[in-house]
């Protein structure tokens, strides 16, 4: 907890905490990140599901697994900022602690999914990544209300 509460008075934190607009723009770039990870992660897992047969497969693997990765790395990279404001509060919220174990356990998922080739297993991981990733978002959502 030492660590977390450190986290939170670092310079760039506390003028993230206190600036009018840089809070907003990361908030917002949180959400642009996050949405784009989700919308490409589903439509992917769709595809995996037979939605979209006149897209091949592989394309479709191609462009959403690039848009999930950017998406990943956008919220990685805003959510950060984010965590370190109220870091010691998030680390005890049951809803942050929620999302982070589905994002985790996505994150199995998603590997798994890249070494598998059956086509039944595939299908099963994409029906479990999109219930993963829906509850990521939900949880997500969920940490300003729950404490």
């Amino acid at each position: 907890m030492e660590f977390l509460a450190a986290l939170e008075t670092l310079a760039p934190i506390e003028a993230l905490k206190v600036s009018f607009y840089a809070y907003p723009v990361v908030n917002g770039l949180h959400v642009l990140s996050i949405g784009t990870l989700i919308v490409s992660v589903l439509l992917l897992d769709l595809r995996i599901l037979g939605a979209f047969a006149g897209l091949p497969e592989a394309a479709a693997t191609r462009i959403f697994r690039r848009l999930a990765v950017t998406g990943f790395g956008g919220a990685v990279l805003t959510g950060l900022p984010m965590f370190a404001i109220q870091a010691t509060s998030y680390a005890t919220n049951p809803a942050f602690r929620t999302k982070m174990a589905l994002l985790f356990i996505a994150g199995l998922n998603a590997a798994l999914f890249a070494v598998l080739r059956a086509p039944q297993a595939r299908r099963g991981l994409a029906t479990l990544s999109m219930t993963l990733w829906l509850g990521v978002l939900f949880a997500g959502r969920l940490i300003g209300f729950v404490e």
